[in-house]
């Protein structure tokens, strides 16, 4: 599991660690951590629906940001459990640009054992940094 959930970040939200080799790496395994939060078992989530997602900011960092923000949205607009199916991060424009496809499908009670509604990722101390190993980034999630 290329992620932690930490205690001693936020005691009234959910905080977690994650690292990868690559930018993309680290952008999925937020992701599935995000989704963890609201989901029991991301292994349940179908890959019934694709959206394509295209995403630009001025830093990696918002960009993630702004990433996990997306899939509260369709959680919360859409009821859809989303992860990444395909990621393309890098240099775009005046900033930095995501290209992918989400997948995933309708929350179903009956297969979804639902956990913590995740309302927003905060600011609070929200990074991504690039390591001597690659990329980490610690996020806390307002519930």
């Amino acid at each position: 599991m290329p992620y932690r959930y930490r205690g001693d970040i936020a005691h009234a939200d959910v905080a977690f660690d994650a690292w990868s080799e690559t930018l993309e790496g680290v952008f999925a395994d937020c992701a599935r951590a995000t989704i963890e939060v609201m989901a029991e078992d991301p292994d349940a989530v179908r890959p019934a629906e694709s959206l394509p997602l295209e995403l630009e900011q001025e830093s990696e960092e918002m960009l993630l940001f702004d990433f996990l923000n997306e899939l509260i949205f369709y959680k919360d607009a859409r009821q859809l459990l989303l992860l990444p199916a395909r990621l393309s991060v890098g240099k775009g424009g005046p900033g930095f640009r995501l290209e992918g496809t989400l997948a995933g499908e309708t929350i179903d009670p009956k297969r979804h054992r639902l956990n913590t509604d995740v309302k927003a990722v905060t600011m609070l101390r929200f990074s991504l940094a690039r390591t001597a190993k690659g990329w980490r980034a610690t996020v806390v999630l307002d519930v």
